[in-house]
């Protein structure tokens, strides 16, 4: 069914667990700041603000979606550029920690990976759809490629060719096939911001095939 309900019904997360799971995360994000100057606090807290926002306006659970926004790079600790599944023992031992009943938190687990720009479809659920909208508009804000693409390529040992590769390959075709936002609030707000930033990138990848371009940044590494 499209974007059906895959969680357990009738419950949700307290406010009080939210809140733990907040400390804890805030606390990792901290800890491990060296290592995540792109998917760091900064991001958590912008993620998390928008997921809650669009579950309002989808009608899914935010205090569920807020909290997967929470958790849903935690990945980027256990290993470097990594999928969103490699983060699941420390997101369930965090949701544990913080009082989130084992089924929500498998339920939240399952948000995450759903959401994830690389596998997700077009008929994910209302949750990881608020999800996703939150962690794509962060890629696709006019500030990022300018402000913060630097960070991705030191957080995650990948040249700026690999970066433009993924960034195409994996949100092009979602793009073109109008599900690169799922609500249409996001969708009317911030789709020029994505053609625009698409666009970029797929400059990025024509412009790295000139040999004039690769000596020039060859040029500028050497100093």
């Amino acid at each position: 069914m499209l974007g059906e309900k895959v969680g357990p019904a009738g419950v949700t997360v307290s406010e009080a667990a939210v809140d733990q799971v907040e400390r804890r995360v805030k606390r990792l994000c901290h800890r491990f700041a060296a290592n995540l100057p792109f998917h760091g606090w900064h991001h958590v807290h912008f993620v998390r603000t928008k997921a809650g926002a669009f579950a309002r306006a989808n009608g899914s659970d935010p205090a569920v979606v807020e909290t997967a926004a929470l958790v849903h790079d935690l990945n980027y600790i256990v290993r470097r550029n990594s999928d969103a599944a490699e983060g699941r023992e420390v997101r369930m031992r965090i949701l544990a920690k913080s009082g989130v009943d084992e089924p929500v938190a498998e339920w939240i687990d399952r948000i995450v990976v759903e959401a994830e720009m690389r596998t997700r479809h077009r008929d994910i659920s209302p949750e990881a759809q608020a999800l996703s909208d939150a962690d794509t508009l962060f890629k696709a804000l006019p500030v990022t490629p300018v402000m913060l693409a630097h960070r991705y390529l030191s957080e995650n040992g990948i040249t700026l060719g690999q970066l433009a590769n993924k960034i195409v390959g994996e949100q092009r075709g979602k793009h073109d096939a109008g599900f690169y936002f799922y609500s249409e609030e996001a969708t009317a707000m911030y789709s020029h911001w994505a053609t625009a930033n698409l666009e970029l990138w797929q400059c990025v990848v024509e412009a790295l095939d000139d040999p004039s371009v690769g000596e020039l940044l060859a040029a500028v590494d050497a100093h």
